[in-house]
């Protein structure tokens, strides 16, 4: 829609000061870790790259509400911009280059703008509602992502995160019977196994246990790009708590065998 063009183009903005902020950090010996009260660790980075994030909308949107992972929700516009400084924490404290800034506009319910920001891949992935999704470098060098069109479970490939977290969410069965049932599984986890399914070079991404911030901007990019996005229950949207991501054909199986 034309309407948020400009937001898309400020996200990429947004997107740009994350990446550099976080590269700056990226590696270093002298990172500040400390954990948080869900024993989750958290670095002076992710701190760093929400607050800049934050910055950057408090002069040019102000009016707009902000929630992030770092310092939560501020403001009441139903416009509200959804950040996730460092998705993939962990890897980027091993030096491990699969991590990304995930920004999202919501209105009310509903993402209209997504991007996913992987510098240290030399990646990055956006959409905005009813404009489809691409890849690239820039708005100007981008190439548009289109979901698999593999219609059976057999012959799909499936992306998921910790077989840890299955277990803690009591769903270790409905995942073991899904990876039984797939045709190929690797655990490449947070926002890369959604971007897999938006390129289409995966065909299923699923987590058991994640927030707003984690899935805003990959739901949208997913849908974008012609996939289904819900949660385990089968509820549509970024915030039932899980998420489930499908090139569409596979949807409903997948739910099935998920419920054990």
């Amino acid at each position: 829609m034309a309407g948020y063009d400009d937001d898309l183009r400020f996200a990429h903005v947004l997107a740009d000061a994350a990446d550099a902020a976080a590269l700056e950090r990226f590696r270093s010996h002298d990172l500040s870790v400390t954990a948080k009260d869900d024993l989750t660790r958290v670095t002076d980075a992710d701190k760093t790259v929400e607050e800049r994030i934050r910055g950057t909308l408090a002069r040019s949107r102000p009016r707009d509400s902000v929630l992030g992972e770092e310092f939560g929700g501020t403001g009441s516009s139903p416009r509200c911009w959804v950040i996730d400084p460092i998705d993939g924490t962990e890897n980027y404290l091993r030096g491990v280059p699969a991590w990304a800034t995930l920004i999202a506009l919501m209105d009310g319910n509903d993402v209209m703008v997504g991007v996913v920001s992987a510098p240290a891949l030399n990646r990055r992935w956006w959409a905005s509602i009813g404009s489809g999704t691409y890849a690239g470098r820039s708005l100007h060098s981008a190439t548009r992502c289109r979901v698999s069109t593999i219609s059976e479970v057999s012959d799909a490939f499936f992306s998921y995160s910790g077989i840890t977290e299955w277990d803690i969410a009591g769903r270790s069965a409905g995942f073991e019977s899904l990876t039984r049932a797939c045709r190929r599984t690797r655990g490449f986890g947070d926002f890369w196994s959604y971007m897999l399914v938006a390129e289409g070079t995966v065909d299923i991404a699923a987590e058991p246990e994640v927030n707003l911030w984690d899935l805003a901007a990959v739901s949208l990019i997913v849908t974008e790009a012609g996939g289904r996005f819900t949660d385990l229950r089968g509820g549509p949207g970024p915030d039932g708590g899980s998420g489930l991501a499908t090139n569409g054909p596979l949807h409903a199986d997948v739910l099935e065998l998920l419920a054990g």
